[in-house]
């Protein structure tokens, strides 16, 4: 453990100095600080293979793959919704809260940081500025992300907490190392869906905004909107009613994967002892 967290503050240190050069959204250089502090070494390789500019001026075309994008939407959502899950976990220790209960408080306060804040207002201005419009269009794919993140998650914390015990004190470093690993494990499992998320134009992934103001926005925002549209030439409001919901992308059908994905955790944790 001295050796995880003598990485993860080097990691950290590395990220948030380097980061100041690479022409990327505020937002995400915060996000990218954030997961190296959670994942240590892990986040601070994915920075440099996935954000860091390898020349001036090809951020663009770099962070273009699908890959990255997928990267970035990832990061961004454990960046934010870490934040909210460790208070819970802190707040659960310190009430002695165990079980249903404290995934409850780290679930609510997770999701609740990391919509509220780190999506709907941090990234307001893709909704033209307004707050109440980014809360309604980032909910779903906050909401699906959020699941598969604490259904990879609660297992892990869960299996170290039986085997460490003073895991459960967050005065102890057993408890921030099995938090790390928690996150490490629901960033794994965070990725496939937001993979989905990203291809459908439902999410966000890297950025480019260089200065003097120059934004650009390499995901696929809004495709999913845009999916069909070529078809929907010459049709009537019906026709092009229909092929709009055609081409929207299954969020019911994944939504309730992702809390299939859920309660598998849930049952999971809970037989190990959570």
């Amino acid at each position: 453990m001295l050796l995880w967290f003598i990485l993860t503050a080097l990691s950290v240190a590395f990220v948030a100095v380097d980061i100041r050069s690479t022409p990327e959204s505020p937002v995400l250089k915060w996000g990218f600080v954030l997961v190296s502090l959670y994942t240590g070494p892990l986040g601070a390789f994915l920075y440099v293979l996935g954000c860091r500019e390898p020349l001036p001026g090809t951020h663009e075309r770099y962070v273009a793959a699908t890959w990255r994008q997928v990267l970035g939407s990832t990061m961004h959502c454990v960046a934010g919704d870490g934040v909210g899950i460790i208070a819970g976990a802190v707040i659960a220790g310190s009430l002695a809260l165990r079980g249903p209960a404290e995934m409850a408080l780290e679930y609510a306060l997770g999701f609740g940081f990391g919509w509220t804040i780190f999506q709907a207002l941090f990234m307001r201005q893709m909704a033209g500025g307004s707050f109440a419009r980014s809360l309604r269009t980032t909910f779903a794919a906050e909401l699906l992300s959020m699941n598969l993140l604490m259904a990879g998650m609660l297992p892990v914390a869960a299996a170290w907490r039986r085997a460490v015990p003073a895991a459960l004190d967050a005065t102890r470093p057993e408890f921030w190392f099995a938090i790390s690993m928690a996150l490490l494990v629901g960033f794994l499992f965070a990725y496939p869906m937001n993979w989905w998320l990203v291809t459908n134009g439902l999410k966000h992934g890297m950025l480019t905004v260089r200065k003097g103001g120059a934004h650009a926005m390499h995901g696929m925002e809004g495709m999913g909107e845009m999916k069909g549209m070529g078809e929907m030439v010459g049709m009537n409001e019906t026709e092009g009613m229909e092929a709009m919901k055609k081409a929207a992308p299954p969020v019911l059908p994944m939504a309730a994967l992702s809390f299939a994905a859920l309660a598998a955790g849930v049952a999971v944790a809970m037989g190990l002892g959570a």
